[in-house]
């Protein structure tokens, strides 16, 4: 596990706290029921940060006797977890968009809330980006759901932002709690979207369509001197891409020759993809299907 990693999830609790600062005194100046809606979706994103820091505290580390394979699914709980608590955050959001219908009301110093919360959201677009693009190059799912939550809050800062500069203009106090039940549904979607993807990795979804065509390609490239492989198997835990297949070789060929070849494609996944773990089962000749990935 990268210690950038850890310092950028460590940094997402810190970032998120600022953040509920900011909208929380933009609702307490306001009164506006889609700021508190706001803010308490802010709420839920710290908690999941610091979910998420936790998970990957335990993903990196080193596999053990009751492990053998190592933590790394801790980081799809850990998105499960915040996938769960996004749609709680949808939930509550509703619940005070109701209240703020059958009571709605004009929001007090409009300019200074949208101030306010326009700041805020600022610090997630920027922090949004520096997660996705850590959670991508290190191929953490924590950080990417995190990220994708973080969006989601922006989305949800930007609708209320529009609400605003609406509210006066209109002078349909409905409008303001209209605007957050939106928004709540939107926020609904995107934690059970971030649930179903995890999931996926908890049940030993297989990479991307392009990730296995790569691991075939290498396979077949640097397979020389075998005569096919086949039942290639895949699978993803967080960073890691769990890769095995049987590779058949002539029956005449010494042990030697064939370790040489396993150790030629193995070298090919360390150069070609970081994390990778790869099982090869070598058979003779009779075993060959000729189907699968034909080396020769």
């Amino acid at each position: 596990m990268s210690r950038k990693t850890l310092w950028v999830a460590a940094a997402s609790v810190l970032v998120g706290i600022i953040v509920l600062g900011l909208k929380t005194l933009a609702w307490w100046v306001t009164g506006s029921v889609a700021l508190l809606s706001d803010a308490l979706e802010s709420i839920i994103n710290v908690a999941a940060s610091g979910a998420a820091l936790i998970a990957l505290q335990v993903s990196s580390r080193p596999a053990d006797d009751n492990h053998q394979f190592g933590h790394h699914k801790a980081e799809y709980i850990s998105a499960v977890i915040e996938g769960v608590l996004v749609v709680i955050a949808a939930l509550t959001i509703l619940r005070e968009a109701y209240n703020g219908f059958q009571n709605p009301v004009l929001p007090d110093q409009p300019v200074k809330g949208m101030l306010l919360n326009g700041a805020a959201t600022v610090v997630n677009v920027v922090w949004y980006f520096i997660l996705i693009r850590v959670g991508r190059a290190y191929r953490s799912p924590a950080l990417i759901a995190d990220a994708k939550h973080l969006m989601s809050d922006v989305v949800t800062s930007a609708a209320v932002l529009a609400g605003f500069v609406l509210v006066p203009v209109t002078g349909w106090p409905q409008l303001d709690p209209l605007l957050a039940g939106l928004v709540a549904l939107n926020v609904l979607w995107t934690g059970w979207g971030m649930m179903k993807e995890s999931v996926g990795g908890l049940m030993d979804a297989a990479p991307p369509p392009d990730v296995v065509a790569r691991i075939r390609e290498l396979v077949s490239t640097h397979a020389a001197g075998a005569i096919e492989a086949h039942d290639l198997r895949t699978r993803h835990a967080g960073r890691i891409t769990f890769v095995e297949f049987h590779l058949v070789v002539p029956g005449d060929m010494t042990v030697a020759a064939a370790h040489e070849i396993c150790d030629r494609i193995e070298h090919a996944f360390e150069q070609d993809m970081d994390d990778a773990v790869i099982t090869i089962h070598v058979e003779p000749e009779g075993e060959a299907k000729h189907r699968g990935v034909v080396v020769v």
